[in-house]
């Protein structure tokens, strides 16, 4: 019978590529059947064939009990075929392993070649059992007369002392031997284990220092050196004089070696093991960053990787070093390929300071934009072009075409400028115009940081709001991220941030109701509900704001240009007020019926003599002047210009104090157990039951027909509460519970947390005594400034010097925080601004005309919320066979409060 050897296997697949399954099944049954065969030579063959189809991925697991019967052979060449199968298919689950024992055993006492045979395989399939059963051997055949058997026991040790950790008692010394062997292979093998096995504790290889420091300085092996090179840097943390024993050879094989892979191991090495400190130190550092600077300029991409990697780590303690090769860093970024790239942005993250933080970031934001353009513009010049730079023209594969490594690049821009609350800037006016650019040529979605940033800068320096507010002032004039508001990478939240910034400090604006058209135009409807609302919310602010200014300087040539931007902003808000989005459209018809109401005032506004009346006899009526310009001029800022918005501190939600009496743990609503528990403690519950003279269902049928006045029962929060049936009361005690009402009315009116309708009906036209007379004081005299366009800040307000930039790093505390986590600075009681060099030569915001006040008595003022009063009705007499009781006792009487 002829059968088929592995040559045949294999040209028979070669020969049926397009049948191969067919045929691999015939093969299947024909290996079956000759690994049943007693004839050796044929069992191997078939054995060999399995683990060919093995690496093709066929199971051979059914043939482990095979595969031991070839392991057993005396012979030499049909063993090695047997313990090749073992490695290739044995694993620990194998159920027959176990029977492998005495085999291997018998295998290690054997002749040399058996030995090594054995010991190859034996590697591969170790187990626990195998490594406690097969120790002692193995520690014997490290001293074995041959090298080679030593070399492949010493390999085998490691799988022992993986899988038997209890082997390292007996087999370290005589390990530790190895490293004086004289076979250099056999060092080499030793103190590769060594190694591996002082990655898990290094201190427990301490005491072998000696032995290796010696195999450092009279080795020639550099791959023996780079593996004692790598040791002695997981032991040097664990023993400091190491580090300055290591220095003058480490540094010696720096300096000498052209192995570069033994060069970058070294260098690696006396970065963990704390070799760069010191005066010596410095000068090693130095030789270890010029010499990854050449592998950042190899074209050996392995080698710009490895580089990138090491310069990481120096940077905490060189960073000066590291600088030095600034240029060469910047030119990775650029890199085909991105791994390569993101390791040189990790690198520049971590390089990044105050004084080279301008020059990077220019440098990386020139690979956003075309290539044609060697300088990056600055935003007034991108802003005055109307155009978004396009994609650099490059391949398809080009860094810069990616979207991710785009966004990624963005993003690690403004990390850098923002770390540690703006440490590394110096000048934010420079930063405002690369968040700008950013927004302008980065074309991947980074708008909402972009948009955080803006917000963030703008309300912790107080010197650079001035230059904000005009470079914001430009994006909203410029239409591109409005046209481009729906495409992906617009960043059209800049626009949030604009005019957020033009609202909030609208005081900084030359114009500002000729900025209100760009806010308020028709395409702002198809922006984001969010936009479009703050949009709203700034074009109300510019208004009230301008509106004031023209009342501070009022003439009546104003009147016109009043009623125009009125009937203008009125028209606006109609349409907006129709959006199907709530959040505008809410906003949108507050504002218009603010702007309705101004309409009405200034139409009706009557310009006033120079004496201020019309009538001699109302001046001599009233003593005091009417302003000269439409009161409503000022309805709109006092909403918005109450308070200033400042950063506030992270942790002041957590400083604010609890209040005397308030515990957040307790329930608001009682369950109704607690609520049963707590009223049967007071010994309450049996008297609250209503006592009923009548019994039967006489009088249930008749307590139901008094639906208003009867029983009154409620269910809500898991419990029942009975009240006792109300009466028909007297015309004094509705006299009596009017007043009472009156008097709390007149108590909440005052009171911030309750808001009150202050709208009368309307009185009759006979009713001349509801009128009220109301006495107000006269408006603040106007400054004799030459009038000016109304809302104009000077424009001679130029700053000659560069702005003193402060940041409010720590934020606002709410009155009375207490701060219990950390001590701190008290702060003092009044704070002080940050000094702002645009204060000396603006003009203060204009004063609202003061209205008289309500005067309140030292005596009656209220520095915290009363308790309130509890009021008990006085029990009437009545024919009612129920008997009211009451729940609490009663803290005031109406008498008591009527006093």
């Amino acid at each position: 019978m002829w059968e088929r050897t592995l040559q045949d296997l294999i040209r028979g697949l070669r020969a049926n590529k397009n049948d191969e399954n067919k045929f691999i099944g015939q093969a299947m049954d024909e290996i079956r059947h000759e690994i049943k065969s007693k004839d050796m030579e044929l069992k191997a063959g078939a054995v060999m064939k399995l683990t060919y189809l093995d690496m093709l991925g066929y199971d051979m697991n059914w043939a482990s009990f095979h595969i031991i019967e070839v392991m057993s052979s005396p012979k030499i060449h049909i063993k090695s075929v047997g313990y090749l199968g073992a490695v290739q298919s044995f694993n620990e689950d194998t159920d027959v392993l176990m029977l492998t024992t005495n085999l291997l055993k018998k295998d290690l006492s054997s002749t040399p070649a058996d030995i090594a045979v054995t010991l190859n395989g034996v590697s591969s399939i170790m187990t626990a059992d195998l490594a406690r059963d097969l120790s002692p051997e193995l520690i014997g055949m490290l001293n074995h007369s041959r090298p080679h058997i030593r070399k492949r026991a010493v390999a085998a040790m490691y799988r022992v002392f993986q899988k038997y950790p209890d082997a390292l008692h007996h087999g370290i010394g005589r390990l530790q031997e190895k490293l004086e062997d004289s076979d250099p292979a056999v060092v080499c093998a030793t103190v590769n284990v060594l190694c591996e096995l002082a990655r898990r504790n290094p201190q427990d290889y301490l005491p072998l220092a000696p032995q290796l420091f010696h195999l450092l300085t009279t080795s020639s092996n550099n791959w023996m050196l780079i593996k004692i090179v790598k040791l002695f840097g997981s032991l040097s943390p664990h023993e400091p004089r190491l580090v300055k024993k290591l220095q003058p050879p480490i540094t010696d094989l720096i300096s000498t070696t052209s192995a570069i892979s033994l060069l970058y191991e070294c260098v690696h090495t006396c970065i963990i093991g704390n070799m760069l400190q010191g005066i010596t130190g410095d000068s090693l550092a130095r030789t270890c960053v010029s010499k990854l600077a050449a592998f950042i300029e190899d074209p050996d991409q392995n080698l710009k990787y490895i580089a990138l990697l090491a310069m990481v780590k120096i940077v905490p303690t060189h960073p000066h070093l590291v600088a030095e090769h600034q240029d060469t860093i910047l030119s990775s970024v650029d890199d085909e390929d991105i791994s390569i790239r993101m390791r040189a942005l990790d690198l520049l993250s971590a390089l990044v300071n105050r004084d080279n933080l301008q020059s990077i970031v220019q440098q990386l934001l020139s690979h956003l934009v075309k290539p044609e353009s060697s300088a990056i513009p600055s935003a007034v010049q991108s802003l005055s072009q109307h155009i978004i730079p396009s994609t650099p023209a490059k391949s398809p594969g080009a860094p810069s075409q990616s979207t991710a490594y785009r966004l990624v690049l963005s993003q690690r821009i403004m990390t850098m400028c923002s770390q540690n609350t703006y440490d590394n800037v110096s000048d934010f006016e420079w930063y405002l115009s690369v968040l700008v650019d950013l927004a302008y040529v980065s074309n991947v979605d980074i708008g909402t940081q972009i948009r955080d940033q803006l917000v963030d800068v703008v309300g912790r320096v107080r010197a650079a709001r001035s230059y904000a507010v005009k470079l914001m002032v430009k994006v909203l004039s410029d239409d591109t991220f409005l046209l481009h508001a729906g495409e992906q990478g617009s960043c059209s939240e800049v626009l949030w941030a604009a005019a957020w910034i033009c609202g909030e400090f609208c005081s900084e604006l030359s114009a500002p109701d000729e900025l209100i058209p760009y806010l308020l135009q028709p395409e702002i409807a198809s922006l984001r509900p969010d936009i479009a609302a703050v949009c709203i919310q700034s074009a109300t602010k510019l208004f009230g704001y301008w509106a004031s200014e023209a009342a501070r300087q009022w003439t009546e040539s104003f009147l016109e240009d009043l009623k125009q931007a009125v009937d203008i902003m009125i028209e606006q808000m109609e349409q907006l007020a129709s959006s199907t989005q709530i959040e505008v459209q809410e906003r949108a018809a507050n504002v218009l019926q603010l702007l309705i109401f101004i309409k009405r005032d200034v139409a009706i506004y009557k310009p006033k003599q120079e004496n201020g009346f019309s009538d001699p006899s109302a001046a001599a009526f009233d003593p005091v002047s009417e302003p000269s310009f439409p009161k409503s001029l000022y309805l709109i800022q006092p909403l918005f210009s109450s308070h200033e918005l400042n950063p506030v501190a992270s942790i002041a939600q957590a400083s604010v104090p609890v209040p005397d009496g308030l515990d957040l743990d307790a329930w608001i609503v009682p369950s109704m157990q607690d609520r049963v528990a707590e009223e049967g403690d007071d010994g309450d519950v049996t008297e609250r039951k209503i006592k009923r003279n009548k019994k039967g269902k006489e009088k249930e049928s008749g307590s139901r027909t008094k639906a208003k006045g009867g029983k009154k029962k409620q269910k809500e929060g898991g419990y029942q509460e009975e009240l006792a049936p109300q009466e028909e009361e007297t015309a004094e005690e509705k006299a009596e519970r009017e007043r009472l009402k009156a008097e709390r009315l007149e108590r909440m009116r005052d009171d911030p947390y309750y808001i009150m309708d202050d709208r009368s009906p309307k009185p009759s036209a006979e009713d001349v005594d509801s009128i009220p007379v109301v006495r107000l004081d006269g408006p603040l005299p106007v400054s004799q400034e030459e009038p000016r366009l109304p809302g104009l800040r000077s424009s001679a307000s130029v700053r000659s010097a560069p702005p003193l930039f402060v940041v409010q790093k720590e934020g606002e505390m709410p009155a009375g925080a207490v701060i219990t986590s950390q001590p701190s600075t008290p702060m003092p009681s009044s704070r002080r601004q940050t000094p702002n060099l645009f204060d000396a030569t603006t003009t203060p915001p204009p004063s609202l005309p003061s209205f008289q006040s309500y005067e309140v008595p030292d005596d009656e003022l209220r520095t915290s919320t009363p308790e309130p009063i509890k009021v008990t009705r006085a029990k009437k007499k009545g024919t009612s066979t129920v008997k009211k009781k009451r729940t609490v006792k009663p803290d005031v009487k109406v008498g008591d409060e009527a006093q």
